[in-house]
């Protein structure tokens, strides 16, 4: 019998700053612990503004100066996606939202927002948007990101029993 998977997406508004970041860090945690045939890693946006596009340049270079590459495509989620994924993460309360109008019914339980398993989060559970802010607000969400990744997994390998 094949091993279990567990599929897991994370979303934010367009799919170039806090999700494509996420994808990244988790699936570098992922490739670490050598769990990447059993976590499979997407991230998309409630919106279509960007679909296609790289991530913004601005968390690229934040990123790979913390050696995470980025190497996704904006991609936006759809109803559809619900029933291939275990886990929808949402960035924020209005991501969270948007995914709660579209998801089909009885798919509930499978959004959470991201910072729901920060261990730091004081109850501020909104991942910031740095994308109209500089660089600091790049490394805030760099820094929320890599602290809460290894609870997100954590969660995951509960659920695999692994």
């Amino acid at each position: 019998m094949d091993k279990q998977t567990y599929s897991i997406s994370f979303i934010c508004l367009g799919n170039i700053c806090r999700s494509p970041l996420a994808q990244g860090v988790f699936q570098d945690l992922v490739n670490r612990e050598s769990l990447e045939e059993r976590i499979l890693i997407s991230s998309a946006g409630v919106g279509n503004w960007h679909v296609g596009e790289p991530p913004d340049p601005r968390m690229q270079k934040t990123a790979e100066a913390r050696g995470i590459p980025l190497r996704n495509r904006a991609q936006q989620i759809g109803p559809g996606d619900f029933r291939h994924l275990d886990l929808i993460l949402a960035m924020d309360q209005s991501n969270l939202s948007a995914l709660e109008q579209m998801c089909p019914r009885g798919m509930e339980n499978k959004l959470k927002l991201f910072r729901s398993f920060d261990p730091k989060a004081n109850g501020n559970l909104d991942v910031p948007d740095p994308y109209y802010g500089g660089g600091k607000g790049f490394e805030l969400v760099f820094d929320i990101v890599s602290r809460t990744s290894p609870e997100i997994l954590k969660f995951i390998r509960s659920k695999l029993g692994c």
